[in-house]
């Protein structure tokens, strides 16, 4: 064979790397669809209905699920979270302070508080404070309680949350606010703040979502039939029926909240990102 023969005959060329990306999508989903088309010939579905799905016994659960458990779930939740955010502030503040004490006491609670799990702050409020004080009544009852143990966890997140937010604000800002003659503590609440709110604002309601499903370690506390929440409410039916459909039921009231914060979250970090660009 000779050279000319040699570079007539075309060269042989592998995929392009478009191709190959094409070809490992058409894989992975190939093997998604075997999975789940795997799971649904496999899945016993009659005895699934039965356990938890039995429309007579969701229909009992209406319409306390709504008016009671999920309002209840609902209120926690949100005092909760005032107690957080404000204590949050608070500790945000000290952790950025000038002053070493406050800073080290802020460390120390933001350790603290974000490495205990939630379960064991619940039975500290519910157990340790009344006998720590005895005679002592949180204002509010089971619901104060509630406001208390989930601020104290919240707040060790969201104080790292918003001192971030206010660090990510230009420092120009502060000087310019001192020479139109602002005081630090007075620049810090008119012009500080409120641009990191703008800044944090969909982390905060990722950490409502979060105290939203934590409110279920609420039975820890001993609570009566009407301030059960959703977790409590539904697993006393699936007890006393013998079938988890109120579990299911109560795992629906949910994603009826969360879902739709999600959304919330995901629209206010779109934004964002737009208003960066």
């Amino acid at each position: 064979m000779t050279d000319t023969d040699t570079t007539l005959q075309p060269k042989k060329k592998g995929l392009t790397r478009r191709q190959k990306r094409a070809v490992s999508r058409g894989v992975q989903y190939a093997v998604f669809v075997a999975a789940v088309i795997a799971f649904a010939v496999s899945a016993d579905w009659g005895r699934l209905q039965n356990q938890f799905a039995q429309a007579d016994i969701a229909e009992q659960m209406f319409p306390d699920v709504i008016t009671l458990a999920l309002k209840n779930t609902v209120l926690y939740t949100l005092s909760g979270s005032v107690v957080g955010l404000v204590l949050g502030m608070v500790v945000a503040l000290m952790r950025l302070s000038s002053v070493g004490p406050y800073r080290w006491l802020a460390g120390v609670y933001i350790e603290i508080f974000r490495g205990l799990p939630a379960l064991l702050i619940f039975i500290f409020v519910g157990v340790a404070v009344p006998l720590a004080f005895p005679g002592t009544e949180i204002p509010g009852g089971t619901y104060g309680k509630v406001a208390i143990a989930l601020g104290l966890v919240s707040a060790a997140y969201m104080a790292e949350t918003i001192r971030a937010g206010i660090q990510a604000v230009p420092k120009g800002q502060m000087e310019a606010a001192r020479s139109l003659g602002f005081s630090p503590a007075k620049a810090m609440v008119s012009i500080i703040v409120p641009q990191a709110f703008r800044i944090i604002l969909p982390p905060l309601t990722n950490e409502l979502v979060l105290l939203f499903k934590d409110s279920s370690l609420v039975l820890f506390l001993g609570v009566t039939l009407e301030e059960r929440e959703l977790s409590k409410f539904g697993r006393d039916l699936a007890s006393t029926t013998a079938n988890s459909t109120p579990i299911l039921v109560a795992g629906l009231c949910y994603l009826l909240v969360t879902i739709p914060l999600s959304f919330v979250v995901r629209r206010m970090e779109s934004k964002a990102q737009e208003a960066i660009r």
